[in-house]
């Protein structure tokens, strides 16, 4: 096998989201991603404690969260080997996995991450926002008011997406995810520490130069360390598949299309915005 584009089309995608997030967030991007790659099964996987596992305690662990989801493809009647596009908390149990079981992960494209020991604190989780996670964890706003916030904080331009904090709202009434949850998931993204040795599978960081949650530092120091592809979006958030997901599907196509560790994404495909598509606001 001489590089990424030599997989079977087949072969599945794992996707997987971040901290309290569930499978029903990524929105439409499934589709999107799916009409990008076609042929390749999409599979979306929630993590313990969330959507539709919301009531399964949350492992302390991202360890023991990658154990999960080896479990739920393998009831599913899916073998590997998968390839994964992971964000958040999602890659870093990406990450997890394909360390543990190379073999498993063909390859790995992971979304606005952040992990010790490249990253001080306050770049996996920007100081701007200590004050407003304090106020959501002591005050108790309506399920609309606090999706309200949270799309504010994840998204680029969150003008563009309508309707897309009510839908979030509605997931939280059908599926919350307790208190208890949300810590041992939060707990957990702060003490894993990524393995200093790049996992063997190739692997295509995407990062977002207006996220406003995580630093895009932390992903290119990612990057920089494990010498592996990178690519940045100039005006997306946090949610980057959310804010630009045809973006996203198109850097992984032409990702597979090349060998990996080769001429680095930054310079194969600058992004441009479509001409009927105005690019949104600049932090």
């Amino acid at each position: 096998m001489n590089g990424v584009g030599d997989m079977s089309e087949a072969m599945p995608w794992v996707l997987l989201r971040g901290l309290t997030r569930e499978r029903r967030h990524w929105g439409t991007f499934p589709q999107t991603f799916a009409a990008a790659l076609p042929g390749a099964p999409v599979i979306a996987l929630d993590l313990p404690g969330n959507g539709a596992l919301h009531l399964e305690p949350s492992p302390w662990l991202v360890e023991a969260m990658a154990r999960h989801c080896r479990r739920q493809l393998q009831g599913l009647g899916v073998p590997p080997p998968y390839r994964v596009l992971a964000m958040s908390l999602g890659a870093m149990v990406a990450t997890s996995w394909a360390a543990s079981h190379p073999e498993e992960i063909s390859a790995a494209v992971l979304i606005n991450t952040s992990m010790r020991p490249f990253s001080p604190f306050h770049h996996r989780l920007r100081r701007r926002n200590y004050a407003w996670l304090l106020r959501l964890m002591l005050m108790h706003p309506s399920d609309h008011d606090r999706e309200q916030a949270v799309l504010r904080f994840t998204s680029g331009a969150p003008q563009r997406h309508p309707g897309v904090a009510d839908a979030w709202a509605a997931y939280r009434r059908e599926c919350p995810v307790t208190r208890s949850n949300a810590w041992r998931q939060l707990v957990a993204a702060a003490l894993w520490s990524a393995p200093r040795k790049r996992p063997a599978v190739p692997l295509l960081l995407l990062t977002s130069a207006a996220d406003g949650l995580v630093d895009t530092r932390c992903s290119w120091r990612l990057a920089q360390h494990w010498q592996c592809d990178i690519a940045t979006h100039p005006w997306a958030g946090h949610d980057l598949p959310l804010d630009d997901g045809p973006w996203v599907a198109a850097q992984v196509r032409d990702w597979l299309a090349r060998a990996p560790g080769g001429v680095p994404c930054e310079q194969v495909a600058p992004y441009s915005p479509p001409a009927n598509r105005a690019p949104g606001p600049h932090p």
